[in-house]
């Protein structure tokens, strides 16, 4: 590793990374708290739809005032400051700034503020996983076309578990399941925003105000955990189960045991998939040594001696000494992304990107739906994201996650039926509509 010292190298000249971030939620503002002590690199803009709160963001996180006090970009880059501003293009467009990160969290925008990025040069790390999930792969592709780097977000699951995989395969290991913890009931796939602080005021330390109830529920509900595997299955050649995730409750010990083939006594389709772990069991009670926030990889080795060593080395193996796992317990989120700017801008090289279209993310019907409801997306209180492969959401002509906000449906959809495009109005000029449909053109073969 060796990203710190270019780091350093880029300060002792005078030429740290220049970086324009749009968005200051949670993940954005751990980022920015950790930015400021990193060297090399120069937050020079910080967007926000409130740049108010932008501004209150930053103090949060350690901010001097002066250090946020830009009067405009031409100010930022003389003295090392940053300028807090609405004006996200304007950033973008700035030929002096060399990466995007695109932290808004809405599907739509993220799409948008990308494709302006590579006509303008930039490379992009995209936090906003739901636009990856999305039209990632059209994404990546542009990118490569315009020379520059698209790339997942260190810190954030699925990142880290393109690098387990990655690490996997560069070792010589088959990879036979990826994926990451979770607290999941079945019941949680009923959640609203409404019922949701029932669920996670039992285990989460924070003030009821000072939470996004509606961004907690996507995590609650299963969508978050479907975004993020297709985004590792896209980015990392696996593919979905076919009933999508199942989340079994499972100990970090037993991750090899349960997460093999049916074949072989575990609980997964096939080699090459994805899975998330629950870390209660279906009656509610904890599951002891649980990896709630953690990620895992499960391999094997066509190598009788590697298997040999899975045992001695101990490996977290299976019953039968077939299958091994390495884990990751937790992951710090936006404190980790310097990872992903530093990768991107000195290696031109992502840190997980997505290299083929293997996964989709389906609107789901929470309850019964009737024509003329507005669909409210990602954690609301009408549709929850299933995973499914791209070839069965494309023959169901299933909704996107990504394109089920504020759209109206124009018939009834039972409970728990997948939500096809032809049961809403899609605006046919959102250009995320457009992206969308030029993913499947491009793909589809």
């Amino acid at each position: 590793m060796n990203l710190f010292p270019m780091l350093v190298a880029r300060s002792e000249a005078q030429s740290p990374i220049r970086v324009v971030q749009v968005g200051a939620g949670k993940f954005g503002t751990m980022f920015l708290s950790q930015a400021r002590m990193t060297p090399g690199i120069h937050v020079v803009g910080l967007a926000d739809l409130d740049p108010g709160r932008a501004r209150q963001r930053l103090a949060e996180a350690g901010w001097e005032a002066e250090r946020f006090g830009a009067r405009d970009l031409d100010e930022a880059f003389a003295n090392g400051s940053t300028l807090v501003t609405d004006d996200a293009l304007a950033l973008i467009r700035d030929p002096r700034v060399e990466v995007v990160i695109e932290a808004t969290g809405d599907p739509v925008t993220g799409v948008r503020l990308a494709r302006e990025a590579f006509r303008h040069g930039k490379s992009v790390v995209m936090v906003n996983v739901e636009a990856d999930a999305l039209v990632g792969p059209l994404l990546a592709a542009e990118a490569r076309k315009a020379g520059v780097v698209y790339s997942l977000a260190w810190g954030d699951q699925p990142a880290l578990i393109a690098e387990h995989v990655d690490w996997a395969r560069t070792c010589g290991f088959e990879v036979v399941t990826a994926g990451k913890g979770t607290r999941y009931l079945p019941s949680y796939h009923a959640s609203t925003p409404a019922t949701v602080w029932d669920i996670i005021s039992g285990y989460l330390k924070v003030d009821r105000d000072k939470v996004n109830l509606q961004m907690f529920n996507s995590f609650i509900d299963g969508t978050k955990s479907a975004i993020e595997m297709t985004a590792v299955c896209n980015a990392c050649n696996l593919v979905p189960q076919s009933g999508g995730l199942t989340f079994p409750p499972a100990t970090r010990f037993e991750l090899a045991e349960l997460l093999k083939p049916k074949s072989d006594g575990g609980l997964v389709e096939k080699k090459g998939v994805t899975e998330v772990v629950s870390s209660l069991h279906r009656d509610g009670r904890d599951v002891p040594h649980h990896l709630a926030m953690g990620t895992y990889v499960v391999i094997t080795s066509e190598s009788a001696y590697a298997r040999r060593c899975f045992s001695e080395y101990n490996t977290l193996p299976d019953t039968s000494g077939t299958y091994a796992a390495l884990y990751r317990p937790t992951h710090m989120i936006g404190l980790e992304l310097g990872v992903s700017v530093a990768s991107v801008a000195l290696r031109k090289e992502p840190t997980g990107t997505a290299r083929v279209w293997n996964s989709d993310v389906a609107a789901i019907a929470k309850r019964t739906l009737k024509a003329g409801e507005t669909l409210d997306g990602e954690g609301g209180f009408t549709v929850w994201g299933r995973q499914m492969p791209a070839s069965a959401s494309r023959a169901a002509n299933a909704l996107p996650m990504g394109l089920a906000h504020r759209v109206r449906l124009v018939r009834d959809v039972e409970e728990g039926a997948v939500i096809r495009q032809d049961d809403v109005a899609l605006d046919q000029e959102n250009p995320a509509v457009a992206a969308r449909q030029e993913l499947v053109a491009h793909f589809a073969g």
